[in-house]
């Protein structure tokens, strides 16, 4: 028989894994056409969800009550996420900081007119 204070080290372990910080997802959807300024592009973000189909879905509808009508989610993530975009090219990026996704997104778009539009962290 285990002893009740191994017990209760095991459900402290178990309750700590549980909330560990890493363990969500966030996703990011935009509305973007070609021709758009990087501040004119409508976005939605959510983070703090079980899976990125999830955090994809909610991101997307929290484009949609920002009053965009063609968001697309654009990048799923599981630390963070970003989307550049000028008026004519446009880069997504992820990684372990905010940073390093920014840098992931804008190396993507290509351009020097590129310009972070949005970005979030778990």
């Amino acid at each position: 028989m285990k002893s009740p204070r191994a017990l209760s080290l095991a459900v402290c372990f178990f309750a700590f894994v549980n909330v560990t910080p890493g363990l969500a997802a966030g996703a990011i959807a935009v509305d973007d056409e070609e021709g758009m300024k990087a501040g004119e592009v409508g976005y939605g973000t959510a983070t703090g969800y079980s899976t990125r189909e999830a955090a994809g879905a909610a991101a997307l509808q929290n484009c949609k009550d920002e009053g965009n009508t063609n968001c697309k989610v654009v990048v799923r993530f599981d630390t963070c996420g970003a989307y550049a975009g000028s008026a004519d090219y446009f880069g997504i990026g992820w990684g372990k900081s905010e940073k390093a996704a920014q840098s992931a997104a804008l190396d993507q778009c290509g351009n020097k007119s590129c310009k972070i539009v949005v970005s979030d962290c778990e």
